[in-house]
């Protein structure tokens, strides 16, 4: 998707939309970070060890990345990036769902002793 918002796209188009320093940078190239710039890194994963609790963290993220995929949806005329990011966002619902049933799960199971 971003190449596609940006193969076409002139320095003088790049450097209009703020994206100058991604592209001195990085040229049109995916480089992973938030929308202040932060880069990505594994410190964002979070994990207690708690099933339960992985699970919810599991569903806040699902949650957070389908609300950033319906901003983007709500930013963008282009119909087919709208579609792709539709599909992206749907499945982060059903991530979210499995997730949300896997607790439930968890919890109904958790006082029984069982020997694998």
């Amino acid at each position: 998707m971003v190449n596609k918002l940006t193969k076409d796209a002139t320095r003088e188009q790049i450097k209009a939309a703020g994206l100058d320093p991604h592209y001195v940078s990085h040229d049109r190239a995916l480089f992973y970070e938030n929308a202040s710039g932060v880069p990505w890194t594994a410190a964002y994963i979070q994990a207690k060890g708690d099933p339960i609790a992985d699970l919810y963290e599991d569903i806040a993220a699902e949650e957070k990345a389908r609300a950033t995929y319906q901003w983007l949806i709500d930013m963008t005329d282009d119909v087919d990036l709208q579609d792709g990011l539709k599909f992206l966002r749907e499945r982060e619902i059903v991530h979210s769902l499995r997730f949300r049933e896997a607790v439930e799960i968890l919890k109904t199971e958790q006082g029984a002793k069982k020997v694998f």
